[in-house]
């Protein structure tokens, strides 16, 4: 046997996922709280980062910030005003947003222990937290989520990518933020197709790991749509603690395996977001997504089609399309283009394939192969259930 060393460790991570509004209220002290938790002994050099849509929606939201920072100066030092960066999935186009944070970082004299504030959006978030992790390999990113999509799920996990060469999170890292802040009236600002979106995470996990969600969800629809802000702010709640408790007790935090049933519905979203050259948003997606493997299980036999119709219609009511012209694209042999994207899923995992399926509503089974002639199949009853579901909802 050769002579060896065998190293093991184990590495502790803690961040908090905090809810309030108007955090960047003065009389507010709950960010000062996080970033006194984060910063610990002495003063930080700071560095805020903001999604460009979002201070388009606010344009008072940076001077708030600064003040509201400039009142934390016992904590902090914050250096120089704060970069503005592209967001939406442009943020996520190549290595342009990364650089920039990273750049900012190196201008600003940060060091390793500073604080990065990152506010925006999801794509945004994962294109600055990328940066940051590179940065002397990783300074303390806090992240202010500033959509439904990124405050119930994106925003509160582990993972930082870009996309490359048409491939969504082609390029990335595990990196835990140091802390999440969320205030539901930084959605205000969302357009109502944006607000709809983020709904569709809450609908994929419910369908896995909570029946009673997914009731709730059903029985809650209208109020959603309607921009419900207390609906909305239970949503986010329970989505973000779904998906905490995954990282934390689902035994693979950072995926070194191949099972992912937080990507339900996922490989075809992200296929149908390259086929529709990114103008679907990525909860968009992920709504077709979700629509289509629940009455492929529906084949399967998982999952009763009447239950499966009822589920599509509370998304629908809730303005999640169902439908779109990416699910007609071809490929040059004449089989849905949408196909690709399980072999891209499958090397996205590393080789092996698993999906997620419900089996039945509100608990789940993987599966480590796709029958593509059944997808094909699923694809038609959707097509076919779409129109009616819908209520002519398109993006």
């Amino acid at each position: 046997m050769a002579d060896q060393i065998t190293n093991t460790f184990s590495v502790a991570y803690r961040y908090r996922v905090v809810f309030t509004r108007a955090v960047f209220d003065a009389s507010n002290p709950v960010l000062g709280e996080v970033l006194a938790d984060v910063c610990g002994q002495g003063r930080r050099p700071c560095l805020a980062v903001l999604d460009q849509g979002l201070v388009e929606a606010a344009p008072g939201i940076v001077p708030r910030l600064e003040a509201y920072l400039d009142g934390q100066r016992t904590r902090l030092d914050l250096r120089g005003r704060p970069l503005v960066v592209p967001g939406g999935e442009q943020a996520k186009a190549g290595w342009r947003v990364p650089e920039q944070a990273l750049r900012a970082a190196v201008a600003a004299g940060l060091c390793r222990h500073s604080v990065v504030l990152a506010v925006g959006g999801g794509a945004m978030l994962d294109a600055v937290g990328l940066g940051v992790a590179l940065f002397h390999r990783g300074a303390r990113l806090v992240r202010c989520p500033t959509t439904v999509l990124a405050q119930c799920d994106s925003g509160v996990g582990v993972k930082n990518g870009i996309n490359l060469d048409g491939t969504k999170n082609l390029a990335g890292v595990f990196a835990p933020p140091a802390a999440v802040v969320n205030d539901v009236e930084m959605l205000g600002t969302l357009s109502d197709r944006d607000w709809c979106a983020g709904i569709a995470e809450a609908f994929k996990v419910a369908a896995i790991r909570d029946e009673g969600f997914l009731a709730w969800l059903e029985a809650t629809a209208t109020r959603l749509r309607a921009r419900d802000v207390a609906a909305m702010e239970y949503l986010i709640r329970h989505c973000a603690d779904l998906h905490c408790r995954h990282i934390a007790a689902g035994g693979d935090p950072f995926e070194w395996g191949s099972a992912r049933p937080l990507d339900f519905g996922h490989w075809s979203a992200h296929k149908l977001e390259a086929l529709s050259g990114f103008s679907l948003r990525h909860g968009e997606a992920v709504a077709m997504g979700v629509a289509l493997d629940l009455l492929y299980a529906v084949g399967q036999g998982y999952v009763a089609q009447t239950e499966a119709e009822r589920m599509l219609r509370a998304m629908a009511r809730c303005g999640l399309p169902l439908w779109h012209a990416s699910l007609d694209c071809r490929a040059a042999d004449g089989t849905p283009a949408v196909l690709a994207g399980i072999e891209e899923f499958r090397l996205h995992l590393g080789g092996d394939l698993h999906v997620t399926l419900p089996a039945p509503l509100g608990r789940s089974r993987d599966v480590t192969q796709l029958d593509a002639a059944l997808v094909v199949e699923a694809l038609g009853r959707l097509r076919g259930l779409q129109a009616g579901l819908s209520e002519g909802i398109a993006p």
